[in-house]
């Protein structure tokens, strides 16, 4: 289908213990291979970018349900074409196709509801206080724990999430980057962690789905208030012809906007840069 990437191959999968591959097999058959929405799940050794790999696919005509795994990625990229890199299987790097088949008003939702299936389930299984930093970082504290990027591709949504499990602190490309194990998380163990995520994610985009993309209806809305680092916030938000907008960020709108309060009133946020000021 046109996919650019490496197979998994076993030529010494076991060079860092503390690190171990994950197992196609294993994963496919935790996450009901054929009778879940996750009907086609690849791990490969290496890949320029996991989002690239399923974009060339959509493009051929992949069906939703497509999941490419990379234990390394080497141009993975974030919003603002950031680049985002990790030691080989440090972390989880992973990309999936879904075509909505509810009005394109509530894709703007999807990158969000990533961001919910990621804080919950790692709040949970981590021990942890995750947050999302409207409207694709998952934070601890101030720090990033991981990145969401989502992109439409042939009438369908790519969604790439990273995240970082087992870097030490020597390892983080940035200061204000962390991980699972840098934060003293009960759980480092990658499978557990990708199995639960893509769970919660198909739950959530079922929900969605079946609520005609209306994240109000679906519960969706209220779940990211929650989750959110940004809401309640003063920040400034750089916007996409490089005006700055600085204000409180007081809610997310029925399109996952964020909504900016300032002094000339209320400003609704559909892309941009958000700094959180301290």
């Amino acid at each position: 289908m046109g996919r650019s990437v490496v197979t998994l191959m076993s030529r010494n999968p076991f060079s860092d213990l503390d690190r171990p591959p994950l197992s196609e097999t294993a994963l496919r058959r935790g996450l009901g291979h054929g009778a879940s929405l996750w009907n086609d799940v690849s791990v490969v050794r290496e890949s320029a970018s996991t989002n690239a790999d399923v974009a060339a696919a959509a493009r051929a005509g992949a069906a939703e349900g497509l999941v490419v795994v990379a234990e390394a990625q080497t141009a993975g990229r974030g919003r603002l074409d950031r680049s985002w890199s990790s030691p080989p299987r440090a972390g989880l790097t992973f990309s999936a196709l879904l075509r909505p088949t509810f009005p394109p008003a509530g894709w703007g939702w999807i990158p969000l509801l990533c961001g919910v299936s990621v804080a919950g389930p790692l709040s949970r299984l981590a021990g942890l206080d995750v947050r999302l930093k409207w409207p694709n970082d998952v934070l601890v504290g101030e720090r990033k724990l991981g990145g969401i990027l989502t992109e439409v591709v042939d009438s369908g949504v790519v969604v790439g999430i990273g995240l970082n499990v087992s870097l030490r602190e020597d390892e983080i490309p940035v200061p204000t980057a962390t991980s699972l194990a840098i934060e003293g998380s009960e759980l480092v163990d990658r499978d557990p962690v990708l199995r639960v995520v893509l769970r919660e994610l198909a739950r959530w985009y079922t929900v969605l789905s079946e609520a005609g993309g209306d994240a109000e209806a679906a519960g969706l809305r209220s779940a990211y208030r929650e989750a959110s680092a940004t809401l309640g916030r003063v920040v400034q938000v750089q916007l996409p012809d490089q005006q700055v907008l600085s204000g409180e960020a007081i809610d997310v709108d029925g399109q996952g906007r964020l909504v900016v309060r300032d002094a000339t009133g209320d400003h609704a946020v559909g892309a941009g840069d958000v700094v959180h000021v301290r």
